[in-house]
């Protein structure tokens, strides 16, 4: 009990910045939340609120995920019946996802917690408290998702007009010295390199002996297979920006000629449909090889691994993976899965045929 015979409040405090910009600063956004906040549970010292001193903050995370270190922690000490009160500055600090936030008060309910935003006046102690919360909560949503649908349309016009809108700068090229152009320019060092695995495709036709030879001229690099195929079927090597499946002019210039990256694309088509004999890793089950391809046009390819306790399970692998590749874009599949999933499709698909002519 408190000294005004009110039963104790163990009040908690969470702050939440998404950007980590200025939380260098000796005093940042998330202890001036943690000010204010303070300040409401001292104002609340009538009613038995006590402010525990552990801290809770998560700087530079979005309010999207509950995969906070800061947001565990708080719940971990809920669950060990050490909170019974969460103060926020607003509530978007805690979650900007409806279906979060049910998650969140089912955890505090079955504890007997609640909490309060002190800019916006409720607490979900009672059902107009939730209420409220729930119509900002759908707000706070329906602006996380608007600002993401304006973000997706703004690169995607961007790219239709040639843009360059950031990520990973491919080999050969640095982004434009003139900041106002957002585009790439040709690096003279690295752009000879391109050239010359277009060249050494052209001439030996295979993948595998292309990375022997990458390797064997620049052993610093350690290029993967994955990494050399993604290079010839770049678009952007021809002066071009992809986005999703459209393909539009870039502002760069090109690095290789168009007639040479038709030929190669045609000889990547042309080694994607060869048969291949039977392998020791394949076995008789393995009937989709040569018939299967990932999202980058990469053959997947059979393999097996043998468990501790003598199960063998089979798997399609992006050929990139197989090559020794760490590409984290390359396809893991189960084959059994894999092979039950379109098996059941094609004896669907035979069944409405056959229906048709009955």
């Amino acid at each position: 009990m408190s000294v005004l015979g009110k039963p104790v409040v163990r009040a908690a405090v969470y702050t939440r910045k998404s950007s980590d910009e200025g939380l260098d600063q000796e005093f940042n956004s998330l202890d001036a939340q943690h000010e204010a906040c303070s300040a409401y549970i001292a104002s609340q010292r009538h009613e038995g609120w006590k402010l525990i001193k552990k801290r809770f903050d998560d700087g530079g995370i979005s309010g999207g995920t509950l995969e906070r270190p800061g947001l565990k922690a708080l719940l971990t000490d809920v669950e060990s019946g050490l909170i019974d009160m969460i103060v926020v500055y607003k509530i978007d600090r805690l979650t900007r996802s409806l279906s979060d936030f049910a998650k969140l008060i089912d955890c505090l309910d079955a504890k007997g917690c609640s909490f309060v935003s002190v800019t916006q006046s409720f607490n979900t102690s009672s059902s107009m408290g939730r209420l409220t919360l729930n119509v900002l909560l759908s707000f706070a949503q329906f602006e996380r998702e608007v600002t993401a649908e304006r973000i997706r349309d703004k690169i995607a016009a961007s790219k239709k007009k040639g843009m360059w809108m950031g990520g990973m700068v491919p080999w050969g090229y640095k982004v434009h010295s003139d900041p106002k152009l957002q585009s790439l320019e040709i690096c003279e060092e690295r752009s000879s390199d391109i050239g010359h695995v277009y060249d050494l495709y052209e001439q030996l036709g295979c993948l595998s002996k292309v990375k022997r030879t990458v390797d064997r001229l620049w052993p610093d690099k350690n290029w993967s297979r994955g990494r050399i195929h993604n290079i010839l079927i770049n678009p952007i090597y021809i002066g071009k920006i992809k986005h999703k499946t459209e393909v539009y002019e870039g502002l760069h210039d090109a690095i290789i000629e168009q007639e040479q990256f038709d030929r190669v694309q045609e000889q990547l088509q042309k080694r994607s449909v060869i048969k291949r004999g039977k392998h020791p890793s394949r076995g008789p089950s393995a009937f989709l090889v040569g018939k299967v391809y990932d999202e980058t046009g990469d053959r997947l390819t059979p393999s097996k691994s043998k468990k501790s306790s003598g199960r063998v399970i089979r798997y399609y692998y992006s050929n990139r993976l197989i090559s020794g590749g760490a590409d984290p874009t390359g396809w893991r599949l189960r084959a059994d899965m894999l092979e039950g999933l379109l098996s059941e499709i094609v004896g669907q698909r035979l069944t409405e045929a056959l229906t048709q002519f009955r």
